[in-house]
């Protein structure tokens, strides 16, 4: 399940077992169904500070264009440079 902070500032989501979620202005997390039913993080929903992501659809868009950036960066050329065996 998404949530998404709705504030204008970082803030600390607590989630059970003694976790922490750290989520910035406008940015969006993932926890468990069961998470949400945990009474600090019900309070959060509540008050209006984070709110359930409708679709994750957003999360995957954004997890698409990310590997590609990260899969252009992995390829540098510097892989040729090594050699392993007998030297």
């Amino acid at each position: 399940m998404d949530i998404i902070n709705k504030t204008q500032r970082p803030i600390k989501v607590p989630l059970p077992g003694g976790k922490k979620l750290f989520l910035g202005p406008g940015k969006t997390g993932q926890v468990s169904e069961k998470a949400l039913e945990h009474p600090a993080l019900a309070k959060l929903l509540e008050s209006g500070d984070i709110e359930k992501a409708d679709g994750d659809s957003k999360h995957k868009e954004g997890a698409s264009g990310n590997m590609g950036l990260s899969s252009g960066s992995r390829h540098d050329g510097t892989g040729a440079m090594r050699h392993s065996g007998d030297r």
